[in-house]
């Protein structure tokens, strides 16, 4: 059954996933559009970018512009736990009728797992080296690894019990970054290892995901349940000890 026109979701995660330009924001806002339809369209819309020059900027304003005049923006590169919570909440931002749960698009993960990395400073942030440690190519401290995955663990976590604990839905758009060659330094590889445990932990509890390829979505959690569970080849369950790129990767 497709998820487009199952109402049985609302309060649940769903997860959208996909490449670079595979069309996935664009199923995530129709699935946000048509999930809310019951309480008049109106969709929360949480947006993890910030605009640090001219071209994302653009992009921004060019996302805007696209969406429904009565969907709600709530600009929130990192406490985004918080931020659902809030519109969940009965004076929030596009509140629709009692009992009829808040539809909240969530784009995306992919920067918000950046934002949770280099939060605090974290690995630099933007600032110059300092006594000649680089680290966009250097060997990262260990300790900062572990902080650094911690950080993405917690905030993950969050996200899925406010979900759970607001009963509202929540789309949330995220990006499969590890399908390409091993990333040369050792920062990148610590981004690519954390989204995909961040993705890992929201699959797990995600009522519907779906992955994007060439503008088709493809419905996993049927896939999964299909002959791949009859064959006894279950998904790969994620741990919920904090993951950590020292680790051996999957």
């Amino acid at each position: 059954m497709d998820i487009l026109d199952d109402r049985s979701v609302q309060g649940r995660l769903i997860l959208v996933t996909g490449g670079a330009r595979s069309g996935k924001s664009t199923y995530a806002e129709r699935l946000a559009a048509s999930l809310a339809e019951p309480r008049g369209g109106r969709v929360t819309y949480i947006a993890t970018s910030e605009a640090h020059d001219e071209e994302m900027e653009q992009r921004v304003s060019a996302h805007q512009t696209s969406r429904p005049a009565s969907w709600a923006t709530v600009e929130c590169p990192v406490e985004v736990p918080g931020a659902v919570r809030a519109a969940a909440g009965s004076g929030a931002p596009g509140a629709g009728p009692a009992g009829v749960s808040p539809v909240i698009l969530l784009d995306c993960v992919t920067l918000w797992v950046t934002n949770l990395l280099f939060s605090g400073g974290a690995f630099g942030g933007s600032e110059p080296p300092e006594d000649g440690y680089n680290y966009d190519k250097d060997l990262l401290p260990p300790a900062e690894e572990r902080a650094a995955a911690a950080r993405v663990t917690a905030a993950v976590d969050g996200l899925v019990r406010a979900v759970a604990e607001t009963g509202i839905t929540l789309v949330a758009v995220t990006n499969e970054v590890g399908l390409g060659v091993v990333p040369e330094y050792p920062l990148a590889r610590l981004y690519r290892d954390q989204l995909g445990w961040a993705n890992q932990r929201l699959a797990r509890d995600a009522a519907g995901l779906y992955l994007l390829v060439s503008g088709y979505p493809l419905d996993v959690k049927a896939l999964s349940a299909g002959p791949l569970a009859a064959a006894g080849l279950a998904p790969i369950p994620s741990t919920d000890d904090a993951p950590s790129s020292l680790k051996e990767p999957q």
